[in-house]
Formats: C-alpha cells, sequence, structure tokens
C-alpha cells in the first residue's frame, strides 16, 4: 500500500500523464492518498515558510485540505459543467482525487531549509504543481486540448487568487487603525 502511495507522488512529480489514465489509481484508497498528498503538502509549505516567519504548521495543513476542495469545486465547475468536451463525463472525486494526486511537487518544499532556498523552491514547486494539474485536468476530462485545460487552470487560479485578495482586504479593513 505504502509503495502504492510512492508511486502516485513519483509519477506525479515525473508529470507521467499515465497517473490519471490508469483507473487503478482511482480506486477505494485514492481519495486518502490525495488528502494525505494535501495535508503533506500544506506542512510542507508551513515548514518552508517557517524559515523567514513563524507559521502555524498545523493549520497548514488544514488550509491545504479546504485549498484542495476549493480547486477541486473550480476545475470540476468549470471543466465539466461550462465548458466540458463532448466526451468529458467523470464525476467530481475522480476530479478530487486528481488535484490532490497533482499537488505531490509541493511535498518538495521539506527541502527549503533555509531562508536563502525558501522562494526559489516555493515558485519552482508552485509553477510543477501548476504544470500537474494542467497535465491531470487534461487526462481526467478527456480534453483534446492543452490549451483548454491551461485555461481550466489558469481560470480557477484566477478565481481563488481574487477571492484570496478580497478576503485578505476585507480583514485590513476591519482593522482599527489610529488616524493621529
Amino acid at each position: 500500500m505504502f509503495a502504492e502511495f510512492l508511486n502516485i507522488i513519483f509519477k506525479s512529480i515525473k508529470l507521467d500523464k499515465t497517473l490519471y489514465s490508469d483507473n487503478k489509481n482511482f480506486g477505494e484508497a485514492a481519495i486518502y492518498f490525495a488528502g494525505l498528498i494535501m495535508i503533506l503538502d500544506g506542512v510542507a509549505g508551513g515548514v518552508a515558510a517557517n524559515t523567514v516567519v513563524k507559521t502555524a504548521i498545523g493549520m497548514s495543513g488544514i488550509t491545504a485540505i479546504l485549498t484542495w476542495f476549493i480547486w477541486a469545486i473550480f476545475i470540476y465547475v468549470i471543466g465539466v459543467k461550462l465548458f466540458p468536451d463532448k466526451q468529458t463525463k467523470v464525476p467530481f472525486k475522480k476530479v478530487l482525487v486528481a488535484v490532490g494526486f497533482a499537488h505531490s511537487p509541493g511535498l518538495l518544499r521539506f527541502f527549503a531549509l533555509t531562508p536563502e532556498l525558501m522562494i526559489p523552491i516555493i515558485f519552482l514547486t508552485q509553477f510543477w504543481i501548476f504544470a500537474s494539474l494542467i497535465i491531470s485536468t487534461k487526462q481526467i476530462l478527456n480534453l483534446k486540448s492543452n490549451f483548454k485545460a491551461f485555461g481550466i487552470i489558469f481560470l480557477s487560479f484566477l478565481i481563488i487568487a481574487f477571492m484570496s485578495i478580497s478576503l485578505v482586504m476585507s480583514r485590513m479593513n476591519a482593522l482599527p487603525i489610529n488616524s493621529i
């Protein structure tokens, strides 16, 4: 079972599209594997950020789970409901699992042990995750075009970024500020 889990991680890191086309990777344990990858990704991000600023590692894992669901929802709605190809028929669970698997490159953030390595590793792994998300989206939604898969991921990212910025900005307006 552990060997299967490691195989999924290595295939995702290698950007191997067969990971998403082989149904044996979407069996009973797949949702647990994907969830564990997401938690570890969040913890790895927290560990990397901890080299510069104190971060609650446990909260990073919980935030990763929430992020996992949000990514999957947007990819599902945009790719399956709004802009599907003719052969796009996939359940939400498969999208959820694929998004989890696609975050495996984020585990490399555990190697950001010094402040000098943090920013390059975080940027590298984030772009790597995007590439993995594009590949997974193309495969599980049976899309003909890499460009369409990129569009689904990019649109999902823009919506998530807008929501995140809006949340941060609304919190900033809620802070009491002295006007001296």
